[in-house]
């Protein structure tokens, strides 16, 4: 989810926030995974990973994850820009204030995070300027009804990624993320100017 389109979704998954038990091997296993996307012509059958918007976007993003290198993350894959394609990227390391993790990337990287205590993660998500979507997984009802109260995001999946969307429903974001509703009862209602009709008798 978060290499579908090249990452130039609003809703892509940009980072990943796993329980520190589990980290190693959640790393690990999405290592491989990406490894095997193949970076290419959007209008190849066989490209899993396309090219960005254009050139600029894809410089952008190259320089984003170089700077987070330099300050000290790591790139497992990827890190390397082919004109407008840049490659899948799976960054370990980073740090809150980095762009990668506290700006909108819009490109096919991905932040694995580890976490000692759930509430850790829901202080990084809040600590954003963005809050449009995200997903949470987990068999607990404690941690699930945590997370809906605590979570800061205009629209948050209970064992799903933040790619989820159905149109019919209400979707919108949070500070930054934006104001309203998207969906089509939500339409109707920003273009619709309400009146007041009131009958003396």
């Amino acid at each position: 989810n978060s290499m579908r389109l090249a990452g130039q979704s609003c809703i892509s998954v940009q980072s990943v926030y796993i329980m520190r038990s589990v980290y190693d091997r959640f790393v690990s296993l999405v290592e491989a995974e990406v490894r095997k996307l193949k970076l290419g012509d959007p209008l190849d059958p066989d490209t899993d990973v396309g090219t960005l918007i254009d050139e600029d976007a894809a410089k952008r993003v190259e320089d984003w994850v170089k700077q987070a290198v330099i300050s000290g993350a790591c790139a497992l894959t990827g890190g390397k820009r082919h004109g407008a394609a840049f490659e899948p990227t799976v960054l370990t390391g980073v740090k809150p204030d980095m762009k990668v993790v506290c700006e909108e990337i819009f490109g096919p990287v991905i932040n694995l995070i580890p976490f000692d205590a759930i509430d850790e993660s829901f202080d990084a998500i809040n600590a954003s300027p963005y809050g449009l979507q995200a997903g949470i997984f987990t068999r607990s009802n404690e941690i699930t009804f945590a997370a809906i109260r605590r979570m800061r995001v205009g629209g948050l999946i209970i064992n799903g990624t933040s790619t989820w969307r159905t149109d019919q429903l209400a979707y919108g974001g949070v500070r930054s993320s934006g104001i309203g509703r998207e969906g089509p009862r939500y339409a109707i209602e920003e273009m619709t100017e309400q009146r007041l009709i009131v009958f003396n008798l």
